[in-house]
């Protein structure tokens, strides 16, 4: 039974990406489109300049009014357009930056996004076995906001937004009075570190946060995928339990986030109230002491509020950004993962010419206290078709999976054609070997397509022949319509035997030199299996097949049987000497004859 626990992960992630690390990230997408990045600097620039300029404008149009100018229109109209078209041309500018930068937001997120997808594909089988589909989509979803945000706001806020505060301090110290600058840059300075410190204490809550809602989404998406399960033992409320008790987690989770934010933001506009009040303080008094004029304290508090905003905006993206790098850090973590199956540095591409297999004293286990193969040595002739069988637990459909290089055997050697497989490429390897699993999963596509995922290239009538030697088309042409039928998601809407024979079809297509059928006939009735059964043989001619079998009677024209038995052979031969030998084999045969 599933469990419905799952280890919670709030600590840091050892491979969380730093500030340096993003930048090093983000740096080869900027350098690829230099022009739109200049261009989108440049216009950051030019909204930078407007906006600092309006409230010198609003300041100028107040003393022309207030110096009882107003006769001469000229001066206070022209600063009235003056003072729009700065307002426009800030808001204006900051739209084009926008959009010139983001094409390339876009474009990291498409290679981000793609380099993650090719990298999971490149993590070795038992990563797959042991992940967690649901938690893992999350993680990448957010991951990818989480790079797109950095691109958009390290550049163009957080720099711009430290330069604005420099020049308005710049601006008070030299116009004005030292205090006004004073107590700017001191209020800036108490807010960063505040800001700082409470979100470095905020991002445990963030994480949590996280963790449960990966946690609820893989419970559903699990609980999904086993719809009929569900419904065959009558679970729906017992799985309504399940996913609420992962659901009131994230729930507290999101409380304790949005409290800490609560006191977060709380600091943040209490350390602006009293900056703003003293400046406010200090402006009136040289106002009423005629140090200052009218305009000068409109502009004045222009500046704190054009100041204050971007500041209290420097808070939210510091939020974000340290928000964005910890929904990286899984991402990053699956990246910085190394496959443990992988080429060699000196590998080169196998020459399948025969298909030829040998295995030579060949040992391993899944987990060091249960061994599986035992120094096991065969050979298989090219253009041969042998057959493993053995009980539950012997060792059969581990012997493809070492064959195909999803795990690495603990010592001996595996040859094709006398080359050791581990001394090249995993591409050309497994590109010599088709396999019909056990357990056929089909896409959620049509039938075709899930046949032409065999050789996508291969041409019309190469899917038909293939269809035709699986035994398809009774059935295909039994269908409203025929072979652009949806099979469902995981093949549901096919029957087992249906689905193995569009996995054998597709198997077929991909005309590799070594076949594998991994109890490929399993889930057939007797007509279909014989149908098959004769397809398989009329392909074996051309091909090495090795066929994993539970049922000795679909194997017994095999050139070779090899019998396993915890991880050994303890028999091989065909099928009439086997039997003449009274072995295990015998037995099997046996007791399956007498339970049919």
């Amino acid at each position: 039974m599933r469990s419905s626990h799952h280890r919670e992960q709030t600590t840091k992630h050892p491979d969380a990406m730093t500030l340096i690390q993003s930048v090093k990230t983000l740096y080869p997408y900027l350098v690829r489109f230099k022009g739109r990045v200049l261009l989108a600097v440049l216009a950051l620039i030019a909204a930078k300049g407007a906006t600092l300029l309006m409230p010198w404008a609003l300041k100028e149009i107040i003393d022309a009014v207030d110096s009882n100018r107003q006769q001469v229109l000229l001066v206070p109209v022209t600063l009235l357009i003056l003072y729009g078209t700065f307002r426009f041309a800030s808001v204006f500018l900051g739209e084009l930056r926008d959009a010139l930068f983001g094409r390339i937001t876009e474009h990291a997120m498409r290679q981000i996004g793609l380099k993650v997808f090719n990298h999971l594909h490149a993590l070795e089988l038992s990563f797959h076995l042991d992940r967690q589909t649901g938690g893992i989509s999350r993680d990448i979803e957010r991951g990818t906001n989480g790079l797109s945000f950095l691109m958009r706001f390290l550049m163009f806020n957080i720099l711009p937004t430290l330069l604005e505060i420099v020049t308005v301090a710049v601006i008070f110290a030299t116009l004005f009075s030292p205090w006004f600058a004073l107590i700017t840059l001191l209020a800036v300075a108490i807010y960063i570190s505040f800001t700082v410190f409470v979100t470095q204490w905020r991002n445990r809550f963030i994480r949590e946060a996280n963790q449960a809602d990966n946690n609820s989404n893989t419970r559903a998406i699990d609980s999904l995928l086993n719809y009929e399960t569900v419904k065959y033992f009558n679970n729906e409320h017992y799985e309504a339990t399940i996913y609420d008790s992962f659901l009131a987690k994230w729930e507290q989770a999101r409380l304790k986030n949005r409290l800490s934010l609560l006191a977060l933001n709380s600091g943040q506009a209490f350390i602006i109230a009293v900056a703003i009040t003293a400046l406010m303080w200090l402006a009136a008094s040289d106002v009423v002491n005629a140090t200052l004029t009218l305009g000068e304290l409109v502009m004045i508090n222009a500046y704190m509020i054009q100041l204050f905003l971007p500041l209290n905006f420097l808070g939210f993206v510091y939020r974000e950004i340290r928000r964005a790098l910890t929904d990286l850090e899984n991402m990053l973590g699956l990246l910085n993962r190394q496959p443990n199956i992988k080429d060699n540095n000196n590998a080169t591409p196998l020459k399948v010419t025969h298909g030829e297999i040998r295995f030579t004293d060949v040992s391993f286990s899944y987990d060091k206290q249960r061994p599986i193969l035992n120094n096991l040595s065969f050979h298989v002739k090219a253009g041969s078709k042998v057959a493993i069988v053995g009980t539950s637990g012997a060792g059969k459909s581990t012997l493809a999976r070492l064959l195909y290089r999803f795990y690495d055997i603990d010592s001996g050697e595996i040859h094709i054609d006398q080359q050791t497989i581990s001394q090249h490429t995993l591409q050309s390897l497994r590109q010599a070997i088709a396999i019909v699993p056990q357990d056929t999963v089909l896409f959620n596509s049509t039938i075709r397509d899930n046949i032409a995922y065999g050789r996508p290239n291969a041409s019309a009538e190469e899917i038909d022949t293939a269809i035709k030697l699986a035994h398809l088309n009774s059935f295909i042409n039994s269908l409203e319509k025929g072979d652009q039928t949806l099979v469902g998601e995981r093949g549901l809407k096919v029957s087992g035997g249906e689905k193995q024979r569009i996995a054998i079809a597709r198997a077929l297509l991909k005309n590799a030199a070594i076949l594998i059928f991994d109890e490929a006939t399993s889930a057939l009735d007797s007509h279909s299996e014989q149908a098959i059964l004769s397809a398989m043989r009329e392909v074996a001619n051309q091909h090495t097949s090795l066929v994993i079998a539970h049922r000795l009677s679909t194997i017994t024209d095999a050139d070779n049987i090899l019998v396993l038995h915890d991880g050994k052979l303890v028999e091989q031969g065909n099928h009439q000497t086997l039997l003449a030998a009274h072995g295990e084999y015998a037995r099997m045969w046996q007791r399956q004859q007498t339970t049919e």
